[in-house]
């Protein structure tokens, strides 16, 4: 399985840096590749940073190196990042937001899915990641999830097109075990969550999801987000255009009451 580089500055100069310590030291590749048991073109690629300098080499050459814990210490560096780096920005802003309302068309919104959906989801990216990342990763969003009931409360808005309560991720089980989750966060007293039907003519929601975020300060800001990218925008004629498309979607979206029912029925024709 090949393992996308998601933090390859922190590869190049971890490889350097081993590099280094083993030259001062007289310790040849070959010699660490035979301690550390791995091949010479193994070790090679580490030290360029192609690859993710292993735990393993980086302790062995700590070791053979005497570097005394600065090479192992670079393993915190290595860690995969708990969200991609495209949305770092938007998780960022996410975490002290006052207000969140959230537009989804073909998936569950990510506050709002259970960590097997979760898991599913991410397990499945193209191209793969390494488990490692897929823990991590897996992990952040469950973490994101404890702003539902932070105190204070924040106002938390969704709209989910009807196509992602029908999106097959994973078994029907897991699927019915998804809608009843939403259902009951959607009792929270901090949470709206609404159904557009795809019956409905809400043309600006074929358009894709979107995020509208109000910062403490009261900024208003808003998020986008396509394949393998994302933008965060705070310019107030980008904002107050998908403003004017989620109040559009929600105008189309059915009541929360009936939207409720409408996710009961979907879960009971699984």
């Amino acid at each position: 399985m090949s393992t996308p580089k998601e933090n390859p500055m922190s590869w190049k100069y971890c490889g350097d840096q081993l590099k280094r310590w083993r030259e001062k030291a007289g310790v040849t590749r070959e010699e660490l590749s035979r301690a550390a048991n791995y091949d010479i073109e193994s070790v090679r690629s580490m030290e360029a940073g192609r690859r993710k300098p292993s735990l393993k080499l980086l302790q062995v050459a700590d070791e053979l190196c005497e570097a005394k814990g600065m090479l192992v210490g670079a393993v915190e560096f290595l860690k995969p990042e708990k969200f991609p780096s495209y949305s770092q920005g938007y998780t960022d802003a996410e975490s002290t937001a006052i207000a969140i309302h959230t537009y989804e068309a073909l998936l569950i919104p990510g506050l709002l899915q259970t960590e097997e959906y979760a898991r599913e989801l991410i397990s499945h990216a193209c191209p793969p990641l390494d488990d490692e990342t897929v823990e991590v990763r897996v992990a952040g969003r469950m973490q994101r999830q404890e702003k539902l009931t932070s105190s204070p409360p924040v106002l938390f808005g969704f709209v989910i097109y009807e196509a992602a309560l029908h999106a097959k991720v994973g078994s029907a089980d897991l699927m019915k075990r998804q809608l009843a989750h939403i259902v009951e966060v959607s009792k929270l007293r901090n949470v709206v969550v609404q159904v557009l039907p795809a019956n409905r003519a809400a043309y600006p929601a074929l358009t894709g999801p979107m995020i509208l975020l109000e910062t403490a300060d009261h900024e208003q800001l808003a998020y986008v987000e396509g394949h393998r990218t994302g933008a965060l925008h705070a310019d107030p004629d980008k904002v107050n255009v998908i403003t004017q498309r989620h109040g559009m979607i929600r105008m189309q979206a059915l009541s929360t009451e009936e939207s409720v029912e409408f996710i009961r029925k979907i879960a009971e024709e699984l």
